[in-house]
Formats: structure tokens, C-alpha cells, sequence
């Protein structure tokens, strides 16, 4: 462990991780683990004496923990965040923070900090997300990639459930039946029904988005289906072609299908059924090769119960359902999320604004009942409205602290954050006590010289 008991780090450090709350590992390396405290023997359900001397691998053969983080951290030389079970089932968010070697220039891991919180009560998923809050090495989050708009359109699947749809999804692409797509407002169902198109044999057709609960009832008939001249007071000399007309050759996205009025229901079953429309006022039908793709963030099936909803038009769209699930059941999408948004609103607004790594950590525990565009909304106002370049989770509480008053899942618990930073705090005012220039305190903390300066700052610490 390269002397680390008789540094400064490991005399300071060690009492104070004895009295937080969250587990916490050591591990050297060559991935041996060396020391936990009172938490992780809790948590995990173990004793010191059992891990001890063992390699992270054998650890995980015994099924303390699956998988390692620390064997990541030592593949990719970066702090990693994942999510995963321990023997008892319990959900776990697990950040392994890299300590490199300082006359290694920052290509040798002499020490791995590994930090566990219990999440079970508000994560459903696994997988890998990225720091809630490291030791010493924290800084405030960034989009690293400069912003591409084509980007904006992409859907974010890093998590088990979403690609579990867009392996469906690119599965039914090129087969020409009736989709349904359900999920709540706000999870990207219309960029589904996009890739449907996209990815299948109608891509070179046009796609065409009609939003049935914004348009008025008396005017939704004649936008679907068209009308020939004189068909009604004000309609156009010359008639008018409707949107099916509109996606011939290619794919029709009805969007709110639980909008579409009852007597609509019925010609669009015969739409379907006869693959032909007639436009209002004409006599005349005209065959259209579309493909129709619907979505709804309502239950139809209890408004066909209902008599809100025609049951043979149910049965017709949800020939091929894909179901969406909402963001909080897609833990490992919520960072990727965020780091999309933050380039997009930054290059947008034209600022370069940062989130630190409490805020951060608040933002993956929300629970987002807005979904993907809440997220949206709430970082494009950070942005806006905070008057300093890193957003704290002072301004994050405005925004999201009812939400999270309302909902008992959510915890606002930030004790690790406020237990490192103290530790940070001590350990630095220590350091100054016992060398003399912020590069010797940084060999022996084994960070960079400018960290330490920054982190000085952090805490108004001077030399006495």
C-alpha cells in the first residue's frame, strides 16, 4: 500500500470513514483489498478478517459483491460509479475513485477508494453511472464533448430496460404492422416512433407527426384525411390534402391517439382495415400505403372499459405494443442524460456552466416524474438562472425540493457528501500544519498541486 499507514491521508482518513454511514473499501493496486470500516462490514455482511488480504476477484467469486468496481477502475485508470446487488439483494451505489502514484504522472494506481451506499429504496436498475462524490479528487461535472445537434435526437440507452426496447424497437422496423407505444409523458416516445421509421424500409418516405389532443375536434377530420373544394365554409378553393395523404409511402406517428374522438375512432379502424381514406366532402377514396405508428401515456384498456375508447381500434394499433419505462427505472440513463443537456444548453446560451458533484448526486437520486423532458427543462434553468459557473445543489433545491418533499422515495440525505468534505477540510488544514508548499501536500496526498490549491480555496484554509 505504498507506506500509506504512515501518511498523513491514512492517519486522518481511516478514524473519520469508521464514522459515516456508507461502506468503504481500500483495495491497493493490484486490486488486493486492504482495509474497510464499520459500515462496509454491515452492508455487506462480512468482517474485516474475511476480505483482508484477498483480491477484489475472489471477493467477487464469493459473492460479497458482483460486479467489482474496482476491476473497472483499473481497466479504464478513472473514477466509476456502477450499481449493483450485494449477497443479501440489496441495491447498492458504488463509486471507485483511483489514487495514482505521484512519480508516476498519472499511468500508475497505487490506491482505490471504493465508497457504497444503500439505494434500494429508490433504484430498480443496474449499471453504470458515474461519481455522486469522490475523495479529494471530486470537481464539478462537465459535458467532455463538444455538442452535436444530431446528438439531441439520439435516444440514450445505457440502461438494461431501454435497450431492451430498442432491441424491439429495431426488430419491428422493418415489418410494416401497427405499433403501439405507451409510457408516460415525457420518456421519448416520439423518438421511438421516429427510430421505428428510421431503421426500417420506409426510411427514404416522409414521417409525419400528428398530435391528436392538439387539434380541435371540429377540424381533426379534415387535417387526417383532407377535403376536396367547397367541403365546408373556409376551406380552400382548391381542396386541401391530408395529412395520410401527406405520409404516403411512408409513416404516419399519431401521437395522443386517446385524444382522437369517438367518431374519428371509427374511420380510422376502416383506414386501417381498408388501407384508403375519403376526403371530407369527396365520395371518392384514395388508396394510401402508410404505415401507422400510435402512442399514449394513458391505459387504454380502462378506457375501453370505460367507453371512451373503441375496442376493436384498441386491438387494431396494439397489434405490436412496446411499452417505455420512465426514467427512474432507468437509473443509467439519467447521467448520460444530463451530460447531453449540459452541452446542448451551454453551447446554446453560449456559457460553460459545470455541476458539482453533490448536485450531481441529488440529480441521479431524483426521481424525475417529468421524465426526460423534466430533466431538460430543469437543467436549461440552471443554466439560466444561476449567476456563478458551477451549479450547486443549493440551486438545485429550488427547483426539485417540493418534488422531493412529496415523494417518500426520494431522500435529500447528503451525510457522506457533508462527512467528506469535513475529512477533505481536516486532512488539508493538517497538511498545512506539516509541510510546507501545497506541491508537498500534494506528493504526499497523491493528487495534483492545482487540486489542492483549489480545494485551499474551497475551505478559506491558509498558512498559519
Amino acid at each position: 500500500m505504498k507506506e500509506i499507514e504512515s501518511t498523513i491521508t491514512i492517519n486522518d482518513l481511516l478514524p473519520i470513514f469508521d464514522c459515516v454511514t456508507d461502506a468503504i473499501f481500500i483495495d491497493d493496486g493490484s486490486g488486493i483489498c486492504h482495509w474497510c470500516n464499520d459500515a462496509c462490514e454491515d452492508m455487506y455482511n462480512i468482517n474485516i478478517e474475511e476480505i483482508q488480504g484477498k483480491t477484489v476477484d475472489e471477493l467477487e467469486k464469493q459473492g460479497i459483491f458482483s460486479p467489482s468496481v474496482t476491476k473497472r477502475v483499473l481497466d479504464e485508470k478513472r473514477e466509476i460509479t456502477i450499481m449493483h446487488r450485494n449477497r443479501d439483494g440489496k441495491m447498492l451505489l458504488t463509486t471507485g475513485t483511483p489514487i495514482f502514484d505521484a512519480e508516476s504522472a498519472g499511468r500508475q494506481i497505487s490506491l482505490i477508494i471504493t465508497t457504497s451506499r444503500d439505494i434500494t429504496q429508490f433504484s430498480q436498475t443496474s449499471g453504470d453511472s458515474r461519481p455522486t462524490k469522490s475523495i479529494l479528487g471530486a470537481s464539478p461535472f462537465k459535458s467532455t464533448e463538444q455538442y452535436d445537434p444530431a446528438n439531441a435526437k439520439k435516444i440514450i440507452a445505457r440502461s438494461e430496460a431501454m435497450q431492451n426496447v430498442m432491441m424491439l424497437a429495431k426488430r419491428l422496423a422493418s415489418v410494416n404492422t401497427t405499433v403501439l407505444i405507451t409510457g408516460e409523458s415525457g420518456v421519448g416516445k416520439g423518438l421511438i416512433a421516429k427510430t421505428l421509421h428510421d431503421e426500417g424500409n420506409r426510411w427514404k418516405g416522409p414521417f409525419v407527426t400528428v398530435n391528436c389532443g392538439a387539434i380541435p375536434e371540429t377540424l381533426i377530420e379534415s387535417e387526417l384525411f383532407g377535403y376536396v373544394a367547397g367541403a365546408f365554409t373556409g376551406s380552400r378553393s382548391g381542396g386541401k390534402k391530408g395529412l395520410f395523404e401527406a405520409a404516403q409511402g411512408g409513416t404516419i406517428f399519431l401521437d395522443e391517439i386517446s385524444e382522437l374522438p369517438l367518431n374519428l375512432q371509427v374511420k380510422l379502424l376502416q383506414v386501417i382495415q381498408e388501407r384508403q381514406i375519403t376526403p371530407v366532402g369527396s365520395t371518392e377514396a384514395i388508396p394510401v400505403d402508410v404505415r401507422i405508428i400510435s402512442a399514449t401515456n394513458k391505459d387504454l384498456e380502462v378506457l375501453v372499459k370505460e367507453g371512451k375508447f373503441r375496442e376493436d381500434l384498441y386491438y387494431r394499433l396494439n397489434v405490436v405494443p412496446i411499452s417505455v419505462p420512465p426514467l427512474r427505472q432507468r437509473h443509467d440513463d439519467i447521467l448520460p442524460l444530463i451530460r447531453l443537456n449540459l452541452a446542448k444548453f451551454n453551447k446554446n446560451l453560449g456559457e460553460n456552466k459545470t455541476i458539482s458533484s453533490d448536485a450531481l448526486s441529488i440529480l441521479i437520486k431524483y426521481p424525475w416524474p417529468g421524465n426526460i423532458r423534466e430533466l431538460q427543462n430543469i437543467v436549461e434553468r440552471l443554466i439560466i438562472t444561476t449567476s456563478h459557473d458551477v451549479i450547486s445543489s443549493d440551486d438545485i433545491f429550488e427547483f426539485i425540493k417540493k418534488d422531493a418533499d412529496q415523494n417518500t422515495s426520494f431522500s435529500l440525505d447528503l451525510s457522506l457528501a457533508a462527512a467528506m468534505e469535513q475529512a477533505e477540510k481536516e486532512i488539508l488544514r493538517q497538511a498545512l500544519d506539516n509541510y510546507k508548499s501545497t506541491r508537498a501536500i500534494a506528493k504526499v496526498l497523491q493528487v495534483s498541486q492545482p487540486t489542492i490549491v483549489r480545494k485551499l480555496n474551497k475551505y478559506g484554509l491558509t498558512k498559519a
